[in-house]
C-alpha cells in the first residue's frame, strides 16, 4: 500500500512502485493467488463522474499511479488473481495523518478555512474501516483484472469540507483564486489536490463483491470525531 519517496522526483518514485509489484507478483504466476494493490481514485479524468470501467487519465493529478496499475493488472493475464483498489483520496478515521489533517493544520495556522472558488469540486470518501473490509473482500474473492473503487461518499464538495471546520475552529471561511492557494496550501501541488473537482462512482464494486459500507461519512466524521480536538501541547 505505499506509495513513499520524493515527490520532486516522481519518476524515481514510479520505478520503485512498480519494481514492487513485480517483485510481489512474479512468485505468484500461475497460482491463482490474489495480488491487490493500491492507487487512488485521483487519476481518473476531472469533471465528471468516472466509474470503474473508465479509463484513467493519463495527463492528470496523479497520473504516476497509473504505472502502478497497469503493472499489477499485468499479472491477471499470467495466472495471478490481480486487482487495483482505487481509493478515495480521503479515508477517513481516528487520528489520521492525510489530506484532512493537513487542510486542518492550515488553518488553524492561517486562522482562515479555505476553499477554492466556489468550492463546489467533490472528493470522494471513506472510512478506514469500511476499506478495510473492502481489501478484504478483494482478497477473498474479486476476478483477476478487477478494478475496484473505495469509495463510501462519491462526491463531498470542498466548501461544505471547509465550512465543518471553519465552526469547528471558529475561524471564517475564505475562497481562494489558484494563485492565492499555490502560497496558502503547504505545496503547489496540494492547492491542485484540493481544486480537484473528482467524483467517482462505486457502483460496481459495492455490487460485485457485496460491499456495503456502513460507517460514518466525512462530515459526520469531522463533526463527531477527533479531527478537531486541540492537540496537546
Amino acid at each position: 500500500m505505499a506509495y513513499g519517496g520524493d515527490f520532486s522526483d516522481l519518476d524515481d518514485m514510479t520505478r520503485r512502485d512498480r519494481t514492487a509489484i513485480e517483485t510481489l507478483g512474479r512468485p505468484l504466476e500461475h497460482s491463482g493467488r490474489p495480488l491487490i494493490v493500491t492507487s487512488g481514485t485521483l487519476v481518473m479524468p476531472a469533471g465528471r463522474e468516472s466509474t470503474e470501467k473508465d479509463e484513467p487519465d493519463a495527463t492528470g493529478i496523479a497520473a504516476f499511479r497509473i504505472a502502478g496499475e497497469r503493472a499489477c493488472l499485468d499479472f491477471a493475464t499470467r495466472g495471478v488473481r490481480a486487482g487495483v483498489v482505487r481509493l478515495a483520496p480521503t479515508v477517513h478515521g481516528p487520528d489520521d495523518h492525510g489530506f484532512i489533517p493537513m487542510l486542518i493544520a492550515t488553518a488553524r495556522k492561517t486562522g482562515v478555512s479555505a476553499y477554492l472558488g466556489d468550492g463546489t469540486n467533490r472528493w470522494p470518501a471513506v472510512h478506514r474501516l469500511d476499506a478495510a473490509v473492502l481489501f478484504r473482500l478483494a482478497v477473498e474473492k474479486a476476478p483477476a483484472g478487477s478494478v475496484l473503487h473505495g469509495v463510501a461518499e462519491s462526491g463531498v464538495t470542498l466548501k461544505s469540507i471547509a465550512e465543518v471546520i471553519a465552526r469547528g475552529l471558529d475561524v471564517p471561511t475564505v475562497s481562494l483564486t489558484p494563485d492565492e492557494a499555490a502560497t496558502h496550501f503547504v505545496s503547489p501541488f496540494m492547492a491542485i489536490a484540493y481544486g480537484f473537482d473528482g467524483p467517482v462512482s462505486s457502483s460496481y464494486t459495492q455490487e460485485s463483491l457485496g460491499w456495503s459500507p456502513a460507517h460514518p461519512t466525512l462530515l459526520e466524521d469531522l463533526e463527531h470525531g477527533d479531527y478537531l480536538v486541540t492537540p496537546a501541547t
